[in-house]
This record gives C-alpha cells, structure tokens and sequence, in this order.
C-alpha cells in the first residue's frame, strides 16, 4: 500500500467532486437559457415547475366521486364493525 503525497485524500476527492457538481449545475442552467432564448421564448427558473392546467369536474361528476367514495366508506365501516365483534 502506498503511504505518499502520490494517494489522493478521500475528503478533499469528495469536496472537489461536490464543487465539480455545482459548476456543472450552473453551466446546465446557463445552456438551458441559451436555448430558450434561441427558441424565442423567456427562460424558465426550472422545467419541474411547469404544471398542467387545473382540471375542471362537473357538479356531477364531483357528486358521482362524493357517492363513490361515501360507498367505500359505508362498506370499510361495515367490516370494521364486523371484525370488532
């Protein structure tokens, strides 16, 4: 096993790969406005908070969900009442 200045530490390999990351993340944020600004539209802060549009339900089918969901729970009461005895 070598014991000389020749083996690299372990700490300074990780701090040096921590800064490689964050130099990596600024220039892949720097390359994503580039190309935004290529495409002719304004860069964004960051693609995951893109969402979709809200959807809209109907009353009705927020009634049908309401129903549904009340009948899950009738029956999960129902067997709960049941194990208990």
């Amino acid at each position: 096993m070598a014991s000389g200045r020749n083996v690299p530490d372990q700490d300074t390999l990780k701090m040096a790969l921590i800064g490689y990351e964050v130099e990596k993340q600024k220039i892949d944020d720097k390359i994503r406005d580039l190309q935004a600004q290529l495409k002719g539209s304004t860069p964004t802060a960051a693609p995951a908070t893109q969402g979709r549009a809200k959807r809209v339900l109907s009353a009705a089918a927020r009634r049908r969900i309401a129903a549904a969901q009340r009948k899950r729970w009738a029956e999960h009461r129902k067997q709960m009442a049941q194990s208990a005895k």
